[in-house]
């Protein structure tokens, strides 16, 4: 992978992170660095899952991708979240 796809990556993952943690409701006790890390890999999980189920690359915007990725970070903003509250 070159610096431009590990810059594009992070970008990307901040962004589906931050869009994540809008979803869930509330106050998250977690901080900004892992929330950009759940959406690194939220970003990288979605896509993949959306190559398996073949709407990976569409014409125009990949919604579907989009909403995998946003909704993965959702689960990991609040799964992170969950476990940083019990301790």
């Amino acid at each position: 992978m070159e610096i431009s796809g590990v810059i594009s990556a992070i970008v990307i993952g901040i962004i589906i992170g931050v869009l994540g943690r809008l979803v869930v409701p509330g106050r998250q006790r977690i901080g900004v660095l892992w929330t950009i890390a759940v959406g690194i890999v939220a970003a990288f999980v979605g896509a993949y899952l959306a190559h398996l189920l073949g709407v990976g690359d569409t014409k125009g915007v990949d919604w579907i991708k989009w909403l995998i990725q946003i909704a993965l970070a959702a689960l990991g903003v609040y799964a992170l979240d969950r476990s940083k509250s019990r301790a």
